[in-house]
């Protein structure tokens, strides 16, 4: 018998344990060209909590009833397809559950060897690539240009910081606690951090980070920070859209200021994106991690919460800020 965790109904607001129904599934005898797998590692992500809604997005929407899936790593335990061995360690977007039955297809191999098996979910996994692509293909950056992100702590934020001072950049990072823009400044290099819990006018505060204006901002958070930023933009600035947390969970559209006047002004970009749009530049972009991190030029934080039973409230957690760096499920 394996655990599966379903989508038992659709959150309103924020999401809660309700929300999730644990069963126990059968595990079917193995055919030709199939994997048993046991899980390992569960990625927990901001983006999720978009396809618990029904509506039109970039990938569909989970359904009630089935499966939550996200990236995974896991061990092949039984093997009846000749691309994979027994003892070998695999990473694709799966199925929430403690043993699953693969034909194989999309799986991609994973050398414990050469970096810890949690990191192929961050650094090395979806995190690093979405940090890199967005920030070099839409950022743009230049050396001497300021760059600020949000969400600064997190997962993607803290390698999107990372990569701009590795790239000769002034970079002013945003996140919730005293404990964050600590690590901010002290482990990831960045040169100014803000708490925007405790700062009464965001403005402000980004214009005294930023004398000489912002060049790059990479979003990952929406909301009134977000509005903030562009008081400070710079001519040809570029806004790299990758998240909204701080809306995720609104039940009405928010109300925002209107970014038109901002950026005919300062003929500036807004793009959003998907990491899977620059899938041509995967390669690359695991070369330049994968170098940077044996360079000792990249570093990474995550929080670990055991136990597969706690893979939702650690979902949930996401959404106050309980996670520095990538959150993960060991099971």
């Amino acid at each position: 018998m394996s655990n599966t965790i379903l989508l038992k109904s659709r959150p309103e607001g924020v999401p809660v344990s309700s929300n999730f129904e644990f069963i126990e599934e059968k595990i079917p005898e193995l055919e030709e060209g199939q994997i048993h797998l046991k899980t390992k590692y569960v990625s927990v992500d901001p983006y999720l909590r978009g396809r618990m809604n029904d509506t039109k997005s970039y990938i569909p929407p989970f359904q009630i009833g089935e499966p939550i899936d996200s990236g995974i790593v896991a061990e092949v335990l039984e093997s009846r397809n000749e691309n994979f061995k027994t003892g070998e360690y695999v990473t694709a977007r799966l199925p929430w559950k403690k043993e699953i039955i693969s034909n194989g297809d999309n799986l991609q191999k994973v050398n414990p060897n050469t970096a810890p098996l949690s990191a192929y979910l961050g650094i090395l996994g979806l995190t690093g690539l979405t940090a890199y692509l967005g920030l070099t293909k839409i950022g743009k950056p230049k050396e001497g240009e300021t760059l600020v992100v949000s969400g600064a702590a997190g997962a993607v934020g803290s390698v999107v910081g990372q990569i701009g001072k590795i790239m000769g950049l002034r970079v002013v990072g945003i996140a919730g606690t005293d404990e964050k823009i600590e690590l901010l400044k002290k482990d990831f290099g960045f040169d100014v951090g803000i708490n925007y819990k405790t700062t009464k006018d965001m403005r402000e505060a980004l214009g005294n980070a930023c004398p000489n204006g912002i060049d790059v901002y990479f979003d990952n958070v929406g909301g009134d920070i977000s509005d903030a930023v562009l008081f400070h933009i710079n001519k040809f600035a570029r806004m790299v859209i990758c998240g909204a947390i701080a809306i995720y969970n609104e039940t009405s559209l928010p109300k925002s200021i209107s970014v038109q006047p901002f950026l005919i002004k300062n003929s500036a970009l807004m793009q959003g994106f998907i990491v899977s749009n620059y899938a041509e530049h995967f390669p690359e972009a695991i070369n330049a991690l994968g170098g940077w991190l044996k360079e000792g030029k990249l570093t990474y934080e995550e929080t670990v919460v055991e136990g597969f039973e706690n893979i939702p409230q650690a979902f949930i957690d996401l959404f106050s800020g309980k996670n520095k760096g990538k959150m993960v499920v060991k099971v």
